[in-house]
């Protein structure tokens, strides 16, 4: 069909039209000149400018444009007019109402869309060294109140939040769970982390970290792994290293985000690390606590610090020389960190000590050292002996078999685990993942309704050493499976309350609203959500080192942390101060940390009687129930 000179012109317009704002504008601009240049030009060249113009002759054609621009501002001036002239400067005020009409539409309309693409966050943000959080999920409502305490150091602190809601939506949802953010500016965009279009909208080049939340889907480690290749594989990335911290939920997916990620990202294998957690603090009373002491941007960290002062002695006299400060480990120069070396390790030149302060600055060697050690109060204490054990599991997901061979390693020859779960596949599973795999323990399984009252009478829960409560996220929502969850920990604590017993027990909950809901009562009755993957999180975005120093922490065969009874180490009801607990420690290449105090292990406000990295210097009398946190091998 052969188009005419009305359709190419048509089609002209169009094409312009959908340029935007600026093209119309700059489209009205030369009209306007083209107007005023015409108008004038015309009056100029007649002769039929006014006589009661300053310029009569009417030869002055600035004077004949500046004439017709006010005709075209003010469509009232052209009243004062007469014979041609008049005519002439009608036309040019009716060109200047449509003009300046069509002008006012086009900026309003550009106004209104540049306001909807900011509330659609879509905008580039312009900062540097500010954290980015690509993904939005529950773990934000915790990972950004503990980025706000640790920059509150800090100037001009910012945190950028990627997510594929509504800007809006997830500035008032901060706003209303999160409230004061400090120093911290925090800001929210719209996009989609796995596109690299709209990753540069957060200015991931300028950032110090990144972190990378496991979307709620279905296979959430496809999409933290098309995030890293975003990231990573973009053309048009910075040349230096990003620091990305990214969590992974299925261990076979660690080697191909390993491959994607290289040397930039630290992985968190968070099913692994979770069971790892669970196995640890169900058999230790008072661990959570620490563990949470450590994690926490609140209380005490682990730091870094080079210290000159100690070049060339052993790392075993660096456990008391800090006043405030608890030494737990080295990083040799161009080494990995190392916790709980060997004691005659000699501290070399640029090496730095792996310490748990309040604050870095607060990490100081005194100029002249208070430490005093009551020698005659050190116990030279005796191995403890390893009796079997006998724990519970209620509940089940594809955590448990993890946790049951977790737990082999550190049970004596001899025990045993009972798992009760209403799940048709648990046994077999169990049968499958375990069987051969258990060295120390036996597994037997019940099939049972685990929030039957009756079904917990029969199992008696006080013969089990510890009890944990697994949440059914296999099968259920998570809101169900936290309800069952609720239940079955209501039923333990009222049976616990009334037989007068005391339970060990640790539970799952997945949505952190609901972990409040069933806030702890003691140090024994722990809680595990993400909300403890959230702050390690955060903790590895400060400082990518520390993912080795966890990893030690949270693994079997390495130095781990322990509750142990006082009296292993110094004389009970004897006042001592933690200069000489540290000591006893030191004498069986441990690491004193810090001390639990029984009695009060129900007060909250003293985080249940856990006392991590002590004053050295403050003296304290241990009970037979105490007991002293420490970092060893076994």
């Amino acid at each position: 069909m052969k188009k005419g000179f009305a359709d190419r012109i048509r089609y002209r317009f169009d094409t312009l039209m959908s340029r935007g704002t600026s093209a119309l504008i700059v489209m009205l601009t030369v009209l306007s000149i083209r107007s005023l240049a015409i108008f004038p030009g015309s009056v100029w060249a007649a002769g039929i400018a006014p006589t009661e113009s300053p310029d009569p002759s009417a030869s002055n054609f600035f004077q004949v444009l500046w004439m017709s621009l006010m005709r075209t501002l003010d469509s009232g001036t052209v009243a004062g007019d007469s014979g041609l002239f008049a005519i002439v400067m009608l036309g040019v005020t009716i060109v200047g109402i449509f003009i300046f009409s069509a002008l006012i539409g086009i900026l309003n309309n550009g106004l209104e869309t540049k306001l909807e693409n900011l509330r659609k966050g879509r905008s580039i943000v312009i900062e540097k060294d500010h954290t980015v959080i690509l993904g939005w999920s529950e773990q934000v409502f915790t990972i950004v109140p503990e980025l706000v305490e640790a920059n509150r150091s800090r100037r001009k602190a910012c945190v950028v939040i990627m997510g594929t809601e509504d800007k809006v939506v997830m500035e008032e949802a901060l706003r209303e769970r999160i409230g004061d953010f400090g120093t911290t500016k925090v800001v929210c965009r719209s996009g989609s982390p796995i596109s690299m279009g709209d990753l540069p909208i957060v200015s991931p080049d300028d950032a110090r970290s990144i972190i990378l939340l496991s979307p709620e889907t279905d296979d959430p480690d496809s999409e933290v792994i098309k995030t890293l290749l975003a990231l990573t594989n973009n053309p048009k990335r910075k040349s230096g290293k990003y620091h990305i911290v990214a969590e992974i939920r299925d261990p076979k997916n660690v080697e191909i985000a390993s491959i994607v990620g290289k040397d930039e990202v630290e992985l968190v294998l968070v099913g692994d690390l979770i069971s790892r957690i669970i196995a640890q603090t169900c058999r230790q009373s008072g661990l959570s606590a620490v563990y949470t002491e450590l994690l926490d941007f609140g209380g005490d960290e682990i730091y870094f610090k080079e210290e000159g002062g100690l070049v060339g002695k052993p790392f075993g006299e660096s456990l008391n020389a800090y006043d405030d400060c608890a030494v737990i480990g080295l990083v040799p120069k161009g080494g990995v960190p190392t916790v709980n070396p060997t004691m005659d390790t000699v501290i070399g030149e640029g090496d730095r000590l792996i310490v748990i302060a309040e604050d870095d600055d607060r990490i100081i060697l005194p100029k002249e050292s208070r430490v005093s050690v009551d020698s005659a109060a050190i116990r030279k204490g005796k191995k403890a002996a390893r009796n079997p054990e006998k724990n519970l599991i209620l509940g089940w997901n594809w955590r448990a078999p993890v946790i049951i061979t977790e737990l082999d390693g550190y049970v004596a020859k001899g025990s045993e685990i009972v798992v009760v779960a209403n799940d048709d596949t648990a046994e077999a599973t169990i049968a499958a993942r375990c069987g051969k795999a258990l060295k120390n323990q036996k597994v037997r399984f019940v099939m049972a309704d685990t929030t039957d009252r009756s079904v917990l009478n029969s199992l008696k829960p006080e013969q089990f050493h510890s009890i944990i409560l697994l949440s059914y996220s296999d099968t259920l929502e998570p809101q169900q499976a936290d309800a069952k969850s609720l239940m079955t920990l209501l039923h333990l604590r009222d049976m616990e309350e009334k037989s007068g017993q005391n339970f060990s027990v640790v539970s799952e909950m997945l949505d952190v609203k609901n972990r409040e809901l069933a806030d702890v009562a003691k140090v024994d009755d722990f809680i595990v959500s993400d909300r403890l993957i959230s702050l390690l999180l955060t903790q590895i975005s400060e400082n990518k080192q520390l993912n080795l120093v966890f990893k030690d922490l949270f693994d079997a065969d390495g130095s781990e942390i322990y509750v142990k009874a006082a009296g292993d180490y110094v004389d009970l009801g004897k006042t001592v101060n933690f200069y000489t607990v540290v000591e006893a420690a030191r004498k069986r290449n441990e690491i004193a940390i810090g001390y639990k105090i029984a009695g009060k292990a129900h007060r909250a406000d003293e985080s249940y009687g856990v006392n991590v990295n002590p004053a050295k210097f403050k003296e304290i009398a241990f009970g037979a129930d105490d007991r002293i946190v420490v970092i060893a091998d076994e």
